[in-house]
C-alpha cells in the first residue's frame, strides 16, 4: 500500500525535478580497499526516470536518490589485470546503482552505469503490473585523466533503455593516489563554453568614389620650345592592404593647386612629372613612332606615400602602355573618362583630355583627333534620331495613303 500522500508528492516532485528546484540530495561515497585506502570516490545528486507498465497502461515515474543511500560491500577497487574497480550503491526498496570503472595508461572513465530497480517499491511503482527486479545498463562520457577529478557542475544525462539517469553537480575520482579528491580536475563538455556562432564577416565598407578631379592646364618645354601641351583631369586609382590587414581600393584625385609640374624632351621620349604633398612622383612618358608618326602613351611610374597601408610606400611602373594615340602635331581629345590599367593594383583615371607630344606650335593644340569613346556616345543620338526619324515617316505615309482612300468615293457599276 502506498504511502499516505504519495499521490499528491510524486507529480509534486516531478515538477520540481522539471523545474530544476529539486535534483535529488547530494551524497559522498568512498569504497576502500582492505588497508582502508580509497580507491573511488564520487559526490553526486541523481534523479531517475523510469517507464515502466502498470495495470492501466504505461507509466512514468520520477525519484531521486536519497540521503541515505549507502556503498555495499560489493564494491571493488579492483585487483590490476584480472579486475576493474565499482562503485555500487544501495537506496529504496532493493534498487541498485552501479559505476563500473576502468583506465588505460592516461585516462579512466566509467565505462558502465547499471541501475537494478525493483518493481516491487509500490511508493515508487504503484500499480505495477510486474513484480520484481529490472537490470538496464549503457556505457558513459564520464572520463577523466589519471590523477585528476571529473567535475561537472551541469546536468548531464545518461540513457539506459527506459531509463534516465540525470547528474547533477558531480565530483567523481577512481584510482585516487592520495586517498582524497585531487586538485586537479578534468571538466565535462557540459560545463566548457559554448564555442561562439560563427559570423560572416563584416563587408567592408566601399570607399566612396571621389567627385571628377580638376582639369588642369600642364606643359613641358625643352632647348627647342614647347614639347607638350597638356589639359586633363588625373584620378590615382590604387590597392593596397591597411594596416589592420584589409584590402581596399581608392580612389585620389591629383590637387592642381597642390602639385608641381615639369619634364624633359628629347627626340622621341617626352615626360611630364607632377609632385605633390604624397605624391612624390606621377610621371607620365610619351613617345614617337617615326615610322608611323604616331605620338602616344608610352609608360606611366607612380611613386607616393599612403598613411594608412601597412606598406606606406606604393610604387606601381608600366612602360609598354599604347595609350592616348594622335598622328605627329595633331592632338589627341577626349571628354569620355578613361581608364588607363597601369598594374593589377595601380590604374590611372584621365578626365576631358587633351594633349599633344613633339611638333607643339607654342601654346596651341594642333588639330584634335577624337577618342573611340567620344565617338560611340555620339552615334547613339544620331541612331536614335534616325530611327524617330524613320517612324515618323512611316506614320506620314500612312496618314496619306489613307486619306486618299477615303476621297476615292464609290465607283459606278
Amino acid at each position: 500500500m502506498a504511502a499516505p500522500g504519495g499521490a499528491w508528492r510524486r507529480p509534486l516532485l516531478l515538477l520540481l525535478l522539471l523545474l530544476g528546484l529539486a535534483r535529488g540530495a547530494s551524497a559522498v561515497f568512498v569504497v576502500s580497499d582492505g588497508n582502508g585506502t580509497a580507491c573511488i570516490m564520487a559526490n553526486f545528486a541523481a534523479t531517475f526516470e523510469i517507464s515502466y507498465d502498470s495495470r492501466s497502461g504505461a507509466k512514468n515515474t520520477t525519484f531521486s536518490l536519497p540521503a541515505s543511500a549507502q556503498v555495499l560491500n560489493s564494491s571493488s577497487c579492483g585487483k590490476e589485470n584480472t579486475s576493474d574497480s565499482s562503485l555500487v550503491i544501495a537506496f529504496g526498496r532493493g534498487h541498485t546503482l552501479t559505476l563500473s570503472f576502468t583506465r588505460n595508461a592516461t585516462r579512466y572513465s566509467v565505462q558502465l552505469m547499471t541501475l537494478v530497480y525493483n518493481l516491487s517499491d509500490a511508493e515508487f511503482f504503484p500499480s505495477a503490473s510486474s513484480k520484481g527486479t529490472k537490470t538496464v545498463a549503457a556505457s558513459t562520457d564520464i572520463r577523466a585523466d589519471l590523477n585528476t577529478k571529473y567535475r561537472c557542475v551541469s546536468n548531464s544525462q545518461v540513457h539506459l533503455l527506459n531509463v534516465t539517469v540525470t547528474l547533477g553537480n558531480a565530483t567523481i575520482q577512481a584510482y585516487l593516489a592520495n586517498n582524497s579528491f585531487s586538485q586537479q580536475e578534468t571538466r565535462c563538455e557540459q560545463d566548457k563554453p559554448s564555442p561562439p556562432t560563427p559570423t560572416a564577416p563584416p563587408t567592408p565598407t566601399p570607399t566612396p568614389a571621389p567627385t571628377s578631379p580638376v582639369v588642369s592646364r600642364y606643359n613641358v618645354s625643352g632647348a627647342n620650345g614647347t614639347c607638350l601641351l597638356a589639359s586633363m583631369g588625373l584620378q590615382l586609382n590604387v590597392t593596397y592592404r591597411t594596416k589592420d590587414n584589409t584590402t581596399v581600393t581608392r580612389g585620389l584625385n591629383i590637387n592642381p593647386n597642390k602639385t608641381t609640374f615639369g619634364g624633359s624632351c628629347s627626340a622621341q621620349l617626352v615626360t611630364l612629372e607632377l609632385q605633390g604633398e604624397s605624391l612624390r612622383l606621377l610621371a607620365l612618358q610619351f613617345a614617337l613612332n617615326t615610322s608611323s608618326s604616331r605620338v602616344f602613351l608610352q609608360g606611366v611610374q607612380l611613386n607616393m606615400t599612403l598613411p594608412d597601408a601597412r606598406d606606406p610606400s606604393f610604387s606601381a611602373a608600366n612602360s609598354s602602355l599604347r595609350a592616348l594615340q594622335a598622328t605627329a602635331g595633331n592632338s589627341y581629345k577626349c571628354r569620355s573618362e578613361q581608364r588607363l590599367q597601369v598594374t593589377e593594383a595601380f590604374a590611372l583615371n584621365v578626365f576631358q583630355v587633351r594633349v599633344q607630344a613633339f611638333r607643339v606650335d607654342g601654346d596651341k593644340f594642333g588639330p584634335a583627333e577624337e577618342c573611340q569613346l567620344d565617338e560611340n556616345s555620339m552615334l547613339i543620338p544620331i541612331a536614335v534620331g534616325g530611327a524617330l526619324a524613320g517612324l515618323v515617316l512611316v506614320v506620314l505615309m500612312a496618314y496619306l495613303v489613307g486619306r486618299k482612300r477615303s476621297h476615292a468615293g464609290y465607283q459606278t457599276i
